[in-house]
C-alpha cells in the first residue's frame, strides 16, 4: 500500500522565514542569496525554482529526498539561527511558499519561493547598517556580503541597502534592525584604501553613478549612506585639526 501525505490547497501563499547571506554579482549588476545548509552554494534570486542538489531528475521537494527550499514558521526560530558564528552576518527573510510544498512541524520544504523582505541585522561593531559591504568570502561570480555602519566600510566594495533591493528586483523590501548608539566618532578607526576589485564595483564613500528611475526611498536611503560618509569624513577632520592643534603647543 503506498502512502500519500495529507494535500492542502491553501487561498493565501504561506508565509515563512530563514536566513541567507546576501551576495552581490561580480560586475555589480545583480543581488541575491545562498544558502545557509544545503545547496548554499548555489546564488538565488528574489524569485527562485528550487531544483534536486543531488543531481538527481525528480521533482522537488521530493518526498524520499532532502532537496527544495526550506524555512520555518516562526520568525524567532529563524532569529535562533543568527546566534550561531558561522551565521552572524546572515539575513532573515521573509518568504512566501510557492508551489508544491511539504509541511513539517517547524517549517516547510518547497518547490518555488519569493522573498519579500530581507531584514539586515546590525554592523559588528553595534550600529545600525546602512549598506552591505565585501564580507571576505564569496561564490564563483559572486560577493558575499555583511551588514556595515558607515564607519567600518574602510574602503571595501559594498552597497546601499536601497541600491541592493534596487539590483535583486521584484519588489523586494530591505530594512534595517537598528542597533546600538554609534560609537563616538574619535573612535571611528582611518579608512583603508586597498585597490578595487575588477567588474567596474564602485569604491565605497564615493559617489556612485546613480541610474535614472531610482525612486524616492532609493534616493533617501543614498543620502542617509553619503550623508553619514560626510559626518565620518568631519570627524577625521576635526580628530587631525585638534592634533595639529597639540603638537603646535607642545612645541
Amino acid at each position: 500500500m503506498r502512502l500519500r501525505l495529507p494535500e492542502e490547497r491553501p487561498t493565501e501563499s504561506p508565509t515563512g522565514y530563514k536566513i541567507a547571506h546576501p551576495v552581490l554579482s561580480r560586475d555589480g549588476t545583480r543581488a541575491g542569496f545562498t544558502g545557509v545548509s544545503l545547496g548554499g552554494a548555489l546564488p538565488y534570486g528574489v524569485v527562485a525554482d528550487a531544483s534536486c542538489v543531488y543531481g538527481l531528475r525528480h521533482a522537488a521537494p521530493h518526498r524520499r529526498c532532502d532537496c527544495g527550499f526550506h524555512c520555518v514558521h516562526d520568525r524567532s526560530v529563524a532569529e535562533d539561527l543568527l546566534c550561531t558564528a558561522e551565521h552572524r552576518t546572515a539575513v532573515v527573510l521573509e518568504v512566501w511558499v510557492l508551489g508544491r510544498y511539504i509541511r513539517f512541524e517547524r517549517g516547510f520544504r518547497y518547490a518555488r519561493q519569493r522573498v519579500r523582505t530581507a531584514t539586515v541585522g546590525p554592523c559588528v561593531c553595534g550600529a545600525t547598517a546602512v549598506a552591505l559591504a565585501d564580507a571576505g568570502w564569496g561564490r564563483p561570480g559572486w560577493y558575499g556580503l555583511a551588514p556595515s555602519c558607515a564607519g567600518c566600510l574602510r574602503g571595501r566594495t559594498s552597497v546601499s541597502l536601497a541600491s541592493f533591493a534596487r539590483l535583486a528586483g521584484d519588489g523586494l523590501r530591505v530594512v534595517a534592525e537598528a542597533g546600538t548608539d554609534r560609537r563616538a566618532a574619535s573612535d571611528v578607526p582611518e579608512r583603508s584604501t586597498p585597490g578595487r576589485p575588477k567588474g567596474g564595483l564602485a569604491e565605497p564613500g564615493l559617489p556612485t553613478p546613480m541610474p535614472p528611475d531610482l525612486g524616492v526611498p532609493e534616493l533617501v536611503a543614498e543620502a542617509a549612506l553619503l550623508q553619514a560618509r560626510l559626518d565620518w569624513l568631519q570627524a577625521q577632520l576635526a580628530r587631525l585639526g585638534r592634533r595639529r592643534g597639540g603638537e603646535a603647543g607642545q612645541g
